[in-house]
């Protein structure tokens, strides 16, 4: 009797633990926003500053600035975003993909730049369906006319096409580590010019050029992964910013806010070390002979050298990369290939 009261309570532990373990893996897989990760605001910042479409791919991959932190492939990279060109008329539709794998390309958003007959030119940077759901977009309103605009509507011109895939990167670039997703938050407050507005909206106005374009998605992630699709991640909204609606996060709106909050902890941290060291500072001056100037220049001295050598080890927290596998491909400043 007693073998099977012990057998019923070990059987029973199992399977709660296996309940347990159940349910832990839904909330991980669902915890997680993977739009967080690329702010579109950025991608029409960058794009109004632009000299042209390869200096666009540029900004979106320098890893000084680090624009995406974008990890779609879990290798642990931040993935190369390379950007093609659809021209419908007076239309173009630059698109920004995802460089997941060889021949694996996953698109994330577009720039839908449209002039009408009166010659205004009107863009808006929207977000790929599957990754932050239907009609999320910003249009953005620069102050002065982007030089980009300049080639566009000229005669023979040719849409670009990215010549970098993988394996085949410019020589600038070098993959860094993702990072978690409040201090990509806190980072791209920087990278994103504030001089210009960004207005959000829910609806296209490119219909035709996007209905041309939609059949020739790049979708090789969510071939893969249909059930992370943003309507899957998040069946009660529709997109992305009726998600921030609900969501308790602050995302920081103007450089001059972040500049704001910065001086304000720095401040305050350097009060505090003023305060603590005030004292000690005038004890040290006191005990170096007013004439012996030759002390006082090496005690000076090797103060200098103390500082030196307490800012040397300090890097900017988002340069970080590794020496991995993507890093050690061949790269080139040759433009031969196609992806």
């Amino acid at each position: 009797m007693k073998t099977k009261i012990i057998a019923f309570i070990l059987l029973t532990s199992s399977f709660a633990g296996q309940l347990f373990a159940q349910d832990r893996t839904i909330v991980n897989a669902t915890s997680s926003e993977i739009s967080d990760n690329l702010d579109l605001r950025a991608i029409a910042s960058i794009f109004g500053d632009a000299d042209n479409l390869d200096d666009f791919e540029r900004r979106l991959n320098d890893p000084k600035v680090q624009i995406s932190n974008l990890d779609l492939n879990q290798d642990n990279q931040v993935d190369y975003l390379r950007v093609i060109e659809s021209v419908e008329g007076n239309t173009h539709i630059i698109i920004v993909q995802s460089v997941l794998g060889r021949d694996v390309f996953q698109d994330v958003a577009t720039i839908e730049v449209e002039r009408d007959i009166h010659n205004n030119v009107q863009v808006q940077v929207v977000g790929d369906v599957y990754m932050y759901g239907d009609n999320y977009i910003y249009e953005p309103v620069y102050v002065h006319t982007p030089i980009i605009y300049t080639s566009f509507w000229v005669s023979n011109y040719h849409p670009y096409y990215s010549s970098w895939y993988w394996g085949y990167y410019p020589t600038y670039y070098y993959a860094w580590n993702p990072f978690p997703v409040f201090r990509y938050r806190n980072h791209i407050g920087f990278c994103i010019n504030f001089n210009y507005s960004y207005n959000y909206v829910n609806y296209r106005r490119c219909h035709i050029a996007y209905n041309n374009y939609y059949g020739r998605r790049g979708n090789g992630y969510e071939r893969q992964y249909p059930n992370r699709s943003f309507s899957y991640r998040n069946s009660s909204y529709t997109n992305r910013y009726e998600l921030d609606r609900t969501r308790n996060i602050r995302n920081v709106n103007t450089r001059n806010e972040i500049a704001n909050n910065t001086n304000s902890t720095r401040g305050n941290s350097m009060g505090k070390r003023h305060e603590n060291t005030r004292g000690n500072s005038a004890t040290r001056s006191n005990d170096i002979p007013r004439g012996d100037s030759s002390v006082r220049r090496e005690s000076t001295g090797n103060n200098s050298s103390q500082n030196t050598n307490q800012r040397s080890p300090s890097q900017r927290e988002f340069s970080q990369h590794s020496d991995s596998p993507r890093n050690q491909l061949p790269r080139s400043n040759s433009k031969s290939g196609r992806g």
